[in-house]
């Protein structure tokens, strides 16, 4: 049932990084792609239905690992207190961005909120790239369960390492690339026009940057986490995650260049699930590793709720889990077609 759990709360990790995670990328490309006002509004109108609902997977995600790994929800949420308060900050600055830059037709005001929707959502992108790279690397976990880290030492993974070190810097750069280009392929597919152009031509930069960057990021893993890999190997129907991740990426360069604009979006989405699936599966039964010693490390066996919580717990979770998928099958279904500003204006 530990792993039933342990899988549950990769998947819902896995939903919230694809969905929130094009957010980010169009906020991250905001002012890039959009120049004019009105190609502004476009880019906010191609996320304004959805963006806030996405973000509840974070919650969700949060709750469930609250519920069935207790003890890894106090260490995680006190040890990493300061980079979730950054990042509660940043959701909230995104918000407040987008409800708040056409209260007033000054150009000055609405740039002024663009910008901040802009680099919100750059910060976000690294910040969560950060965390996931502090729980696969593992954290100074004592004996009691809990941890303090900086935000940085002395820029080296070990014993007693910061927030911040070169391993987890890559992969922050990375996550923000990743989700740079997996943002502007959702513009692509849903905005037309100079918009469209634009995004096209930064998804080929974003990923550009991510092929190389993923290159590096997965040999970095593989040497400071080694045993990742054996428990990939040793568990072999687990590398479909790995075949997922490198035909997303395959489908992304494919499609793009055939003008398939969904097909590359969803080979993006695709991309990113194989990713986070190898990556959790690879540390799987660690949540936490400890740094002190592995004898310390937050397990799906030694943090997990009773047995019999998790089973009922189950039952329930099968039904707001098919209501909350119907719930987005249905917004996503409402909302196809393309964006279109100027025509939603004149009704």
């Amino acid at each position: 049932m530990e792993a039933v759990w342990f899988a549950i709360v990769a998947g819902m990790l896995a939903v919230y990084t694809v969905l929130d995670g094009f957010d980010f990328g169009v906020g991250i490309l905001h002012r890039l792609v959009a120049r004019t006002d009105v190609e502004r509004r476009t880019v906010l109108a191609a996320i304004g239905p959805v963006w806030d609902g996405n973000e509840v997977w974070l919650v969700a995600a949060g709750g469930v690992l609250f519920m069935a790994f207790p003890r890894v929800y106090a260490a995680a949420f006190s040890g990493f207190y300061l980079a979730l308060m950054i990042v509660l900050w940043l959701l909230i600055l995104r918000g407040v961005a987008i409800e708040s830059r056409s209260r007033q037709e000054n150009l000055l005001w609405r740039d002024f909120w663009d910008t901040v929707f802009s680099l919100a959502s750059l910060f976000l992108a690294l910040v969560l790239g950060v965390a996931l790279a502090n729980v696969v690397r593992g954290v100074p976990l004592d004996a009691g369960g809990s941890f303090f880290i900086p935000l940085f030492t002395d820029f080296q993974p070990g014993v007693q390492p910061g927030v911040i070190d070169w391993y987890t810097a890559l992969v922050g750069v990375f996550t923000v690339c990743a989700l740079g280009g997996h943002g502007a392929l959702y513009l692509v597919w849903k905005t037309t026009g100079p918009v469209q152009i634009r995004s096209r031509l930064w998804a080929g930069r974003a990923w550009l940057a991510v092929l190389p960057l993923w290159v590096a990021a997965s040999l970095a893993t593989a040497w400071l986490r080694p045993d990742i890999l054996s428990n990939l190997y040793a568990r072999p129907w687990l590398l479909g995650f790995a075949v997922l991740m490198a035909g997303g990426a395959g489908g992304v360069l494919r499609f793009s260049r055939r003008g398939r604009d969904l097909a590359a979006f969803l080979s993006s989405a695709a991309f990113l699930v194989g990713l986070l699936a190898a990556t959790l599966a690879g540390v799987f039964p660690v949540w936490l590793r400890s740094t002190l010693d592995p004898a310390h490390s937050l397990t799906a066996t030694n943090s997990a709720a009773h047995s019999h919580s998790l089973q009922v717990a189950l039952v329930w979770w099968t039904v707001g889990i098919a209501m909350a998928g119907g719930y987005f099958t249905y917004l996503f279904r409402s909302t196809r077609g393309k964006v279109d500003v100027l025509a939603d204006a004149s009704h």
